[in-house]
């Protein structure tokens, strides 16, 4: 009930809490930003052509112009990352002498397509501002036990004693150590011969248990178990051998190649384990499919999880709030990303129905961002489930939740050192546009130099901060043999901006920013020439970073600017760091 009181002098308490109030603003106000530093990525699974291709008779100049379309329409839906599925079933999407070209590609199992497409798939998410997470299913062979169905090249041929058969499917046995050193060397050879960014394991070790099926690995239990450890203890230990095996490789191949896991999203239900989530799920990884991911984040064995938390925030035996906070306690210091499934708001069920609530989905996003120190993204399932934009939930994407562009969040574990800044920043004014270009700066301590730029743009009536991915004008890719520019033909004539440039490595370290102020002329050129400074120490974290999207409110178009009378102006950079270059950091 609204009661109505008479008009009368403030106390002395309600000054205060006005003075409180109006103090504590500018700290509200930044709360309301959206957050710099987000993974926000998709998994394109090709596994029965869930994705891509969308058909196994589609050309490659098809399968090229399909996929591109894809990347097309998820950038505009924000999406930094892309989890390619290369390799869903002991077979490729890529040339391989170890295993053979997949039946989704070609049509055929071990029929090639004409053209390596992983390359292309790599490149296109680059370009894009995409990191490329190739995605493996490590254990699965086939998802038949009709074996004359098999390439004359599957491993299967050479070495039918890897192999079990359960609930239909062929699958490798895990506790073989052969089997082990092959997915490591199929795993090994992609790092070693492909531009990815990460590496990535689904939900599927040891196979979902099956009314009335049994794995049979005794024979590998009786000669493969020195230590004498019980059936469920052993078969974690072989997923887990494989699991640090391969951390230790990768890391040792390339410093720079992530490793991450999505498992299934309860680890274990409290009522079973003192540690485990106030769940009743069905099938915990930790007991039925003898996955130990909260183990593998305690010894630093993987870079980031993906749990599947695929149930609403009123699913009564596994509800979404509860296992989230469950996983912010227990990441350890990892990055958590959250595995989230658009395809469930597709389909017609009576034991979830909150997914008919368009309102469900932008819950848990929000949500995932009350946890802002823990929770570090998502990642949805799957590609084509966003694209069919279900009950508008692509809409909300683009005009709410990921109006802005997110970068990718820096893993100091990998790379604390940021690049270099640029050198000679230049800025051309002449209607209707600004144009920046650009150079590299040379590389850094540990050799990286930029992956791409971030432009930060900032009117006189604004405090320069690079916290808010608000005043991000540009996310500008660096390639080779190409002068790097920008086109801002949003600005203002007449209107003032200030230009703040980085230099970001592929672990999305951030350098100190170059600026460069314009000086409200309608033709003018100013010149931006980063200062000699001495070598300052490596700061022990890093400073915040990107990875590539031009931000949707303003999309500044890349073209040469008209010729006209212009004035030059140059200005050298203060060596004082000010407020922005502490937030930054870097050399």
């Amino acid at each position: 009930m609204l009661r109505l009181f008479p008009a009368a002098r403030p106390s002395a308490v309600t000054l205060v809490l006005v003075l409180l109030l109006t103090a504590f603003a500018p700290v509200l106000r930044a709360q309301e930003a959206p957050p710099k530093r987000e993974m926000r990525g998709v998994w394109i699974a090709t596994v029965e052509n869930i994705d891509w291709p969308s058909s196994r008779t589609l050309t490659p100049e098809q399968q090229r112009r399909e996929y591109r379309r894809m990347l097309d329409v998820q950038q505009r839906n924000g999406i930094n990352a892309v989890f390619v599925q290369i390799r869903p079933a002991s077979d490729a999407f890529y040339q391989s002498e170890l295993e053979p070209w997949s039946k989704w590609l070609t049509g055929q199992q071990g029929k090639a397509p004409g053209y390596d497409p992983l390359p292309f798939l790599i490149e296109e998410a680059h370009l894009r501002g995409m990191e490329f997470h190739a995605w493996f299913n490590p254990y699965r062979a086939s998802m038949d036990s009709v074996t004359r169905r098999l390439a004359p090249t599957h491993p299967f041929r050479q070495h039918p004693e890897w192999f079990l058969r359960y609930a239909g499917l062929l699958l490798y046995n895990p506790g073989l150590p052969a089997v082990r050193q092959h997915i490591t060397d199929v795993i090994l050879d992609v790092v070693r011969r492909y531009d990815v960014d990460g590496i990535h394991f689904d939900d599927y070790f040891y196979p979902y248990p099956e009314p009335g099926q049994k794995i049979h690995d005794e024979a590998a239990f009786q000669q493969y178990n020195p230590e004498g450890l019980a059936l469920a203890d052993w078969r974690r230990q072989n997923v887990n051998q494989l699991i640090e095996s391969l951390h230790d490789t990768i890391q040792g191949t390339k410093r720079w190649v992530k490793f991450g896991v999505s498992p299934f999203g309860v680890w274990m239900n409290k009522s079973a384990h003192p540690e485990g989530s106030d769940t009743r799920a069905g099938q915990p990884s930790y007991a039925n499919l003898y996955a130990d991911s909260r183990l593998w984040l305690q010894r630093g064995w993987i870079d980031y999880i993906v749990p599947q938390l695929y149930w609403s925030s009123t699913f009564k035996l596994v509800p979404y709030p509860v296992l989230l906070e469950w996983w912010t306690r227990n990441h350890f210091d990892r990055h958590l990303y959250i595995g989230q499934g658009f395809y469930r708001m597709l389909e017609n069920t009576r034991s979830d129905t909150s997914w008919r609530n368009p309102r469900e989905m932008p819950k848990q996003i929000r949500l995932n961002r009350s946890y802002p120190t823990q929770v570090s993204g998502s990642v949805f399932f799957s590609s084509k489930s966003l694209m069919r934009n279900p009950l508008h939930m692509q809409d909300s994407l683009r005009q709410n939740l990921f109006r802005y562009p997110a970068l990718v969040p820096t893993m100091p574990w990998l790379d604390a050192v940021p690049p270099r800044p640029v050198q000679r920043l230049v800025l051309t004014r002449a209607r209707p546009a600004i144009t920046l270009t650009w150079q590299p700066g040379p590389p850094a301590a540990d050799g990286d130099v930029a992956r791409y730029y971030v432009v930060y743009r900032f009117t006189q009536d604004q405090t320069p901060t690079p916290d808010d991915p608000r005043n991000i004008l540009a996310l500008v890719p660096a390639r080779t043999g190409v002068t790097p520019t920008l086109v801002d033909t949003a600005a203002v004539p007449g209107t003032e901006y200030a230009y703040y440039l980085t230099a970001v490595d592929r672990l999305h370290n951030e350098s100190r920013p170059l600026r460069v102020l314009t000086q409200g002329k309608a033709a003018e050129i100013v010149v931006a020439q980063a200062p000699a400074e001495p070598r300052l120490p490596v700061p022990a974290a890093p400073a915040p970073a990107p990875a590539t999207r031009p931000a949707p409110a303003v999309r500044p178009a890349v073209r040469p600017a008209p010729t006209g009378t212009v004035t030059k102006v140059k200005i050298k950079s203060k060596k004082k760091r000010g407020f922005f270059g502490r937030l930054f950091g870097g050399r």
